[in-house]
């Protein structure tokens, strides 16, 4: 496992999970390639930011949970599930994905995701943070 990788999604969770967006700029690079449910695009850093927030707005207390990872020195992928008390009712939401990335220059370059349904999540037990192994 690469020690700088690691440490990218370290700073990342803290972005996602803290809403510690000044981080950003030592994790995405000045264009960032997303090839998502939105289609194949590329968004600025800032147009990225900006996405983020939205999703922090309209989904308070969303957190990424992680339940496999594997990072190379240029490449990262992880299982994991987007986990939210819906804003209306407080019910439990969630969606599970896979995300695989490349990485240059230590920033993320572009990604791609593929999400399952809403209420879709993963059996097995997930990691206490992204970039720890489980046991």
């Amino acid at each position: 496992m690469s020690d700088s990788v690691s440490a990218l999604f370290d700073r990342w969770e803290r972005v996602w999970h803290e809403g510690q967006y000044g981080l950003i700029p030592d994790c995405v690079g000045s264009h960032y390639i997303r090839h998502d449910e939105k289609g194949d695009r590329a968004v600025t850093r800032g147009e990225y930011t900006a996405e983020l927030q939205a999703v922090h707005k309209d989904r308070p207390g969303i957190r990424v949970v992680v339940y496999d990872h594997s990072f190379t020195a240029d490449r990262a992928w992880f299982r994991f599930a987007l986990v939210w008390p819906d804003p209306a009712t407080g019910e439990k939401r969630s969606r599970a994905g896979m995300q695989a990335y490349r990485i240059e220059d230590g920033k993320l370059a572009e990604t791609w995701i593929t999400m399952l349904g809403l209420g879709t999540t993963w059996a097995d037990e997930p990691q206490k943070r992204w970039t720890c192994r489980k046991g």
